[in-house]
């Protein structure tokens, strides 16, 4: 019998129903503040750098996509870096860039600086995400993991909702001045950073290290397959900066673009745990692929229209498209791969998703024109396309499977 580490020994005797461990609760603490600062920013932060910055549309793309460039960058080296080093560091690093890159957001005078602190900010998100998600696991119970990441979710969109509701409360008290803003959502940034000290470092493993290096040739070929369909997605799914600089073409007041992102926010979180459960009964493809006709019909949506009872409804179909594909990704993807590649396959896979996002960001934001039509018709109509697709090859399978166990019950003589 194989000994086990000291960790998951213990994670093996505690009850199934104490999942909410001290680590649980101090991560989900900091995940809800600084999402709080983070989503604070989010809606108002296209508006400054046009308005009050006088930047042009293009910037908005290159500073959001080079920002989740950063981030996809730090992704695919983290994935590998949790899997061989003590989390509690990396967490408390990618945690304190995140702060100061709002720091260096809120004192910015010209978009180069806003630039920095967004690709800082982002960095440390790549960075800490891998190892805050591995030290989330040591201690709870295999059969009750599923509860434990689905209270850090709930906990972290709770910030998504909060942050900007502090923003739209603080924008009307401080006389539609954007800056003060800025520098408030500092105080939950800092905060949060501060609160990973009391995060409890777990002893090492006894177990041995993975390979030093990557073994990406033996990952399976379905990995690859479905990682290259979700990677092309990405190229046409450009950051949410973007929409919202839309409805404030459209002539949302500030005040409506941070009551559309937290409505947006609000119904991510309401549909994420019944999408879960939906991809659990039926193919990922096709509960993807699902999430990807919503995309396609808000982003077509969007460009075309200037209704804002309309572009209000795509924002709820969008909210249900960040629902059916968000965690339903990450999960197809942890069914494909063996339990000693995990941390690298998901790694990689994020990795390159933001890598996509980045490019998207540039060419959307250079093709944006005064309104933003032509890049949002383009990526709905191409997301459409790829939505057939997985659908159509959900439904083969289905079918084959269907028939395969048909075939293999027994004939009448």
């Amino acid at each position: 019998m194989v000994a086990q580490p000291p960790a998951a020994a213990a994670a093996a005797d505690r009850p199934p129903g104490r999942w909410l461990t001290r680590n649980l609760a101090v991560l989900s603490g900091v995940s809800l503040l600084q999402d709080a600062a983070s989503e604070l920013l989010y809606p108002i932060l296209p508006i400054f750098l046009t308005v009050v910055l006088g930047a042009p549309a293009v910037v908005v793309g290159i500073v959001e996509g080079l920002a989740e460039g950063a981030a996809a960058l730090a992704k695919i080296a983290s994935g590998r870096l949790s899997d061989r080093y003590r989390p509690k560091p990396l967490i408390g690093l990618g945690y304190g860039l995140a702060a100061l890159g709002k720091v260096l957001i809120a004192v910015a005078g010209a978009w180069p600086v806003v630039l920095a602190g967004r690709c800082v900010d982002r960095l440390g998100k790549g960075i800490r995400g891998a190892p805050r998600d591995a030290l989330i696991a040591v201690g709870v119970p295999a059969a009750a993991r599923g509860r434990a990441f689905g209270f850090h979710r709930a906990m972290d969109t709770t910030g998504a909702v909060v942050g900007p509701l502090i923003g739209l409360a603080g924008y009307q008290l401080l006389h539609h001045h954007i800056r003060p803003l800025l520098v408030i959502a500092v105080i939950p940034a800092v905060a949060s950073a501060a609160l990973v000290a009391a995060v409890r470092q777990p002893a090492r493993p006894t177990s041995a290290k993975p390979p030093a290096r990557w073994r990406l040739g033996l990952l399976p070929g379905r990995y690859w397959r479905v990682v290259t369909v979700l990677t092309v997605f990405s190229l046409v799914n450009f950051p949410d900066a973007l929409l919202l600089l839309r409805l404030h073409q459209i002539g949302f007041s500030v005040t409506a673009v941070i009551g559309a992102y937290i409505a947006y926010n609000a119904i991510y979180a309401l549909l994420s745990y019944p999408a879960g459960a939906l991809a659990d009964r039926l193919p990922p493809a096709a509960v993807f692929g699902t999430g990807l006709l919503l995309f396609a019909l808000a982003y077509t949506g969007l460009g075309l229209t200037h209704s804002h009872t309309t572009a209000w409804l795509l924002l709820a179909g969008y909210g249900g498209f960040t629902a059916l594909t968000d965690g339903v990704g990450k999960a197809w993807i942890s069914g494909l791969l063996p339990a000693a590649d995990q941390g690298s396959g998901q790694g990689l896979f994020q990795g390159l998703g933001g890598l996509g996002i980045l490019v998207a960001g540039l060419w959307a934001g250079i093709t944006w024109g005064h309104d933003g039509t032509l890049p949002l018709v383009v990526s709905g109509a191409a997301a459409a396309v790829l939505a057939v697709g997985l659908l159509v090859s959900a439904m083969t399978r289905s079918r084959l499977a269907r028939v395969g166990r048909c075939d293999s019950r027994p004939h009448p003589a």
